[in-house]
């Protein structure tokens, strides 16, 4: 089984978003992860309906705030009309009763707006995961349920309480670097990333590493000191 439904196995992906510009940089986004493609971009409900009618796509990354109708009124319309594309939410919607809903409609991700290249990439990421833990037939075992339901989840975990003076924000913001990189990262090169200065991001990667979500590393470079590299695990 394929992964996806595009040539040689790509996932095919909608982008839906009023703002002409912001869909071209998502779309833009797609194209640099392995294993997506972009199949079409849609400003409307409208627009985004007429294309799934006639082109199959694996995904739907949906804004929720649309000019004729909201994303989450479009995900019902899809169901209503037997189109089980995966959606994950796109949009600056952040108030509680919407996060629940798009849950509720059977939204795989949530992501806030403003976000990074990282914070999207690590999305898709998860969703291929899933894809992936998905394929084949017959039963799953419990090892394999826990391997689907976890694909997910992995994309946004995090510390679970953080201590006094650090801000969840700025942790997703590190983690969404880390998860979004090739490989270890020096504290230096995760503030340039994530625009931080290199003291917060050297504080926030010792919170996520006392976590054991994130990895330490030493790199011994010409001076002989070692450099501390992290990576997500």
């Amino acid at each position: 089984m394929t992964l996806g439904t595009g040539p040689g196995g790509h996932l095919e992906v909608l982008v839906v978003d009023d703002d002409v510009r912001v869909a071209r940089v998502n779309a833009a986004y797609v194209g640099k992860v392995a294993g997506f493609r972009v199949a079409g971009q849609a400003h409307s409900a409208t627009e985004a309906l007429a294309f799934l009618k006639n082109t199959p796509v694996d995904l739907v990354l949906l804004d929720h705030y649309l000019p004729d109708e909201t994303g989450l009124s479009l995900v019902r319309r899809l169901r209503q009309l037997g189109h089980h594309n995966d959606i994950i939410m796109v949009t600056a919607a952040r108030d509680i009763a919407t996060v629940q809903a798009a849950m509720r409609h059977g939204a795989l991700q949530y992501l806030v707006k403003p976000f990074t290249f990282a914070g999207l990439r690590a999305k898709l990421e998860g969703y291929a995961a899933l894809r992936r833990a998905l394929e084949g037939d017959g039963e799953a075992g419990q090892d394999q349920v826990d391997r689907i339901f976890g694909a997910l989840g992995g994309a946004s975990a995090g510390p679970a309480e953080l201590p006094k003076g650090h801000s969840a924000l700025t942790a997703d913001l590190v983690r969404e670097v880390l998860r979004g990189a090739e490989g270890p990262l020096s504290a230096q090169e995760v503030a340039e990333r994530s625009s931080l200065s290199r003291q917060t991001a050297q504080r926030y990667l010792k919170l996520l590493e006392s976590t054991g979500r994130v990895r330490l590393s030493l790199k011994y470079g010409e001076t002989g000191r070692p450099e501390h590299r992290y990576v997500w695990v």
